[in-house]
């Protein structure tokens, strides 16, 4: 009978490409026409079933397309799967020990359990001749445990995500966490989705040629025909930064 085989953590390049997808509102079928990929292989990345999608170069690739076509930054997902990659394989367990390897054993576990035995009377012996030597003096101060504080691994925030909608045609640019985006022109009925850990500036050069979607809400039309919005995004319970 084959044992049953254990699925390892998550590395959290998985959820991350799946939530960023679901917040900007596009479903698995979709991301797969606008990124040349295969429902099957936007399946695997989101649930990391890295093994099923073949050499370890294309699943490098298909993680850097698909984390691109998302709004997320590609070095950061490509340095989580990195560690992933180079974490060394358990070994094999031992095969099944004959007759002769299971007798030589056996006499391994005897000796051991021998030395063990005198080990403890000599440590015994020495204990009680510290103490007859000792009786009588100042005892030795006692050892006081010190308390140490778990380390608890910072839990990463919810987010925000903003997926710009054109309904003309319009340049948008994009501030995530700090780091500027490229501007990228988008026609009518193009989308791009942005998505960030603490804060988002979208910026537009027509804000009323565009529909806003925030974590799944609709927002509308955001700004006036013909002219420049811009407007920052913060996630739930992050600090807004204030503005240079």
């Amino acid at each position: 009978m084959a044992g049953n085989s254990v699925r390892p953590a998550s590395i959290g390049v998985g959820p991350a490409l799946r939530r960023a997808r679901e917040i900007a509102g596009i479903t698995p079928d979709e991301a797969a026409r606008d990124t040349r990929l295969t429902t099957q292989q936007i399946g695997a990345l989101e649930r990391e079933d890295f093994d099923l999608m073949g050499e370890e170069v294309y699943v490098r690739a298909m993680l850097r397309t698909y984390a691109q076509y998302l709004g997320l930054k590609p070095d950061k997902v490509m340095s989580a799967y990195a560690r992933h990659a180079e974490e060394p394989e358990l070994p094999s367990p031992p095969a099944k020990l004959g007759r002769v390897e299971q007798a030589l054993a056996a006499a391994r576990i005897r000796d051991n359990q021998r030395f063990l035995l005198i080990a403890a009377a000599v440590l015994l012996i020495a204990a009680v001749a510290v103490g007859i030597v000792s009786r009588g003096g100042v005892p030795p101060p006692a050892t006081i445990p010190t308390a140490t504080t778990p380390f608890v691994s910072p839990t990463p925030g919810p987010g925000v995500g903003v997926t710009v909608n054109a309904t003309a045609g319009v340049n948008v640019t994009a501030t995530i966490d700090g780091v500027g985006q490229p501007t990228t022109q988008l026609g009518p009925g193009g989308s791009i989705s942005y998505s960030a850990v603490q804060d988002l500036t979208v910026s537009v050069s027509d804000g009323g040629a565009i529909r806003i979607v925030v974590d799944g809400r609709t927002l509308g039309v955001p700004g006036s025909a013909g002219r420049p919005w811009s407007e920052t995004f913060v996630a739930p319970g992050a600090a807004a930064e204030p503005s240079p």
